[in-house]
């Protein structure tokens, strides 16, 4: 369970920056409803799905014949926090503004499904991050699989308590900069924050 709780930690701030699946996602409460957006981030769930299935054979047939290559994916995981901290921090000073397109889908099940998909990015962070947390001694496709269902329940609750908050502020094409900013910082922080302790077990 600790296990489990450091892991939903550490991708809480992923979850909460904002990438293609949010930014879809409230496009379609702007574009139509908070059900839209409760039907696309059923559809994202979905896509991870077949992320985690890949991603929890993969590195389990990387532990069992490749040992050495996932040491070395350990590390690509932890530069990747790292990575991912400093864009974060460094937005903090940037004057850029994010904007979300007023458009809803006609299906956003299956949008969403293949916008987490395709999302190159989605499948580099469950390959940096869920190997950091899997026991190479024990069942690694079942310790894979039980993380990625925390991810995507994270995610589920996430956007969906998202679209029925900015459903009602669905007016506003744009998000308070100074407030994200804050959350940019914040989520920078919590990451950097990740990458030290796994560097440090």
């Amino acid at each position: 369970m600790s296990v489990l709780l450091l892991f939903a930690l550490t991708v809480a701030p992923l979850v909460f920056t904002p990438g293609p699946d949010m930014l879809f996602i409230l496009s379609q409460v702007m574009g139509r409803n908070a059900k839209a957006g409760i039907m696309a981030t059923l559809g994202i769930c979905l896509g991870y799905m077949v992320h985690s299935i890949l991603v929890a054979l993969g590195i389990a047939a990387i532990i069992v014949s490749f040992p050495m290559l996932f040491e070395a994916i350990r590390w690509l995981g932890i530069a990747y926090l790292l990575y991912l901290a400093a864009h974060l921090l460094k937005s903090v000073f940037s004057t850029k503004k994010l904007s979300i397109e007023n458009a809803g889908s006609a299906n956003p099940v299956k949008k969403g499904f293949f916008t987490a998909l395709l999302n190159p990015k989605g499948m580099l962070i469950y390959f940096a991050i869920l190997p950091q947390f899997i026991d190479k001694s024990g069942n690694t496709v079942a310790q894979g699989l039980l993380l990625s269902c925390v991810f995507i329940g994270l995610i589920f609750a996430v956007y969906c308590g998202l679209s029925l908050v900015f459903a009602k502020i669905s007016q506003k094409t744009q998000i308070d900069a100074r407030k994200q900013k804050w959350i940019d910082g914040a989520s920078g922080g919590l990451l950097a924050v990740a990458a030290a302790w796994l560097m440090a077990n």
